[in-house]
């Protein structure tokens, strides 16, 4: 019998159906920038595409199926023997599969490869988080592995393949695979200089056993991993084959997945290497520097990825308030809502033209990018992350109790949103990693300041907040107890002047106000009443014009 008591009305419908890429102006306008001319139109083809694929209910689904069935470790087959093998919900396999048949683990050898990356990563990300790290770990790989030419012959080519391939098999019998990275140790963490995993030569050439652990271990289900193990010479890269040339199984024990606050359909793994055969990646004793461009790529993606929580975060919480009534008007017609709605998009808009910015200096891969790059991916990496959590906090709120139920997707945004804060290196980590680049690689200031003196003169705001960024540049007293403060001016002067040239001018102008001309409170929807507000949310609403 159905119940009589009330007539269900004034509730959203869900946003769904619909273009996340096209929806999404900030994006949009970003690849148009980005991308010459001869690439847009496949460029705009093939985001167009995953664009509707990220807002179907399809997606939707399968994103939800993945989250509320995490992964599983089965250790050992029926009858006891080792397999450490990870079982994932379908879901998952649909959700990857479809990311790399769109080209999300190949940006490194096609035109405009990282903005087209970056922006299709930024786009499917919006459907489910968690698998967004094996995809990471793939793309990031190319270059530390291409020090070894032999390495990157063999392995290059089925990193970037448009074919998804589950399962442990030999890697010449994978049409694609998939790249994991294991850094982190119990007692050193972030120190990496102290791992005590041991890597003895054998007689063929760059060929090791590796004995040790790994406390975090990403991806765990991969076919191959880039570590870090301490060989005679000192702290080297090596490259670790889940499954041996001869078929046999690797030792790779995993001893357990974590169990973590948000990330759930991810598999993080704690593993125990006792004579793992792995190959050398580059020299002896230069394990850092060989895996560092590994970890740079990763650190863009965090930004990429937060700027992607905060875009689905937002979308949600104005698609919310322009269908849900109150008080005798629609929440998104309400001043104060208003402002809160145009702060948060002021937030998601000024993180994604910083990562799109970032990734078209990779495409340009000229010597005053890499300097450029030096300095504003460890910058971008800690600020736009740690943005990330009060924004979706703060769009959650804008839901009301309907955004704190599971079945609205926010506690899922919420529970991922401090991940990319964390996940390679935290936030004095790379603060401390701007204030090494400021003092040792002078050209990389020298490529920031350019970039943001291509605004000046435009806001006098702006033009203020460089002068005093200047100001505290020349006094190093003290530097490593300021290096928050500096870092985060560092990255709100640079997201002002890509802004200030390339964002409509109610969008420049309300964030120069708010940001750098600190006309602006503690708590988002404090912008002057003064601004052209209502423009700054319409531009944000995720519905293709």
């Amino acid at each position: 019998m159905a119940a009589t008591t009330h007539t269900v009305t004034n509730q959203v419908p869900p946003l769904v159906g619909y273009d996340v890429y096209t929806a999404d102006r900030a994006l949009s306008e970003a690849v148009e920038r980005h991308i010459e001319p001869g690439v847009l139109p496949g460029a705009r083809e093939e985001l167009g595409a995953l664009g509707r694929a990220a807002g179907s209910a399809q997606a939707q689904e399968w994103g939800a199926q993945a989250n509320e069935h995490p992964p599983v470790l089965r250790t050992h087959d029926r009858y006891g023997n080792r397999i450490d093998e990870v079982e994932f919900h379908p879901s998952w396999h649909r959700l990857l599969g479809h990311a790399v048949a769109a080209g999300l683990t190949d940006a490194w050898g096609r035109p405009a490869g990282h903005v087209r990356r970056a922006a299709g990563f930024l786009v499917w990300t919006q459907a489910e988080a968690g698998h967004g790290c094996p995809l990471s770990m793939t793309h990031a790989a190319v270059p530390a592995l291409r020090t070894d030419p032999v390495l990157a012959a063999e392995w290059e080519p089925k990193l970037t393949s448009y074919v998804y391939e589950e399962g442990l098999r030999p890697a010449p019998e994978k049409a694609g695979v998939l790249f994991g990275m294991g850094m982190t140790e119990k007692q050193g963490g972030t120190d990496v200089r102290s791992n005590t995993t041991r890597a003895e030569p054998l007689s063929g050439e760059g060929e090791y056993l590796l004995t040790g652990h790994k406390w975090f271990c990403s991806a765990p289900m991969s076919d191959g991993f880039l570590v870090l193990a301490q060989a005679p010479g000192g702290l080297t890269c090596f490259l670790v084959p889940r499954v041996l040339p001869d078929g046999t199984r690797n030792v790779f024990a995993i001893q357990r997945l974590k169990d973590k606050l948000g990330n759930k359909s991810n598999a993080s793994g704690e593993v125990e290497f006792d004579g793992t055969w792995a190959r050398r990646v580059g020299e002896e004793g230069r394990g850092v520097r060989t895996i560092i461009e590994m970890v740079a790529a990763t650190r863009l993606d965090c930004v990429v990825g937060s700027a992607a929580l905060m875009r689905q975060a937002v979308a949600q919480a104005i698609h919310h308030a322009t269908y849900r009534r109150a008080f005798g008007g629609l929440l998104t017609d309400k001043p104060l809502m208003r402002n809160v709605l145009a702060d948060l998009a002021l937030e998601s808009e000024a993180a994604t033209v910083l990562a799109m910015r970032l990734a078209s200096a990779y495409d340009t891969d000229t010597e005053e990018e890499r300097a450029f790059l030096r300095i504003a991916v460890p910058a971008a990496k800690y600020w736009v992350t740690k943005r990330c959590t009060p924004v979706v906090g703060e769009a959650l709120e804008c839901l009301g109790g309907n955004g704190y139920v599971e079945e609205s997707g926010m506690p899922r945004l919420l529970r991922e949103a401090p991940l990319n804060s964390i996940w390679e290196g935290s936030g004095n980590v790379q603060a401390l990693d701007v204030l090494r680049a400021l003092q040792r690689e002078p050209q990389a200031l020298d490529a920031f300041l350019r970039e943001v003196g291509k605004a000046r003169g435009a806001d006098h705001r702006l033009d203020a907040a460089i002068k005093d960024l200047l100001t505290e540049l020349a006094d190093l007293e003290g530097i490593e107890a300021r290096a928050r403060r500096l870092v985060e001016r560092m990255a709100l002067v640079l997201q002002g002047s890509l802004l200030v040239r390339w964002a409509p001018p109610e969008v420049s102008d309300a964030f120069c106000a708010s940001r750098l001309g600190r006309d602006w409170g503690t708590a988002f929807g404090t912008l002057p009443h003064s601004l052209d507000l209502a423009s700054v949310v319409a531009r944000a609403r995720p519905v293709a014009e």
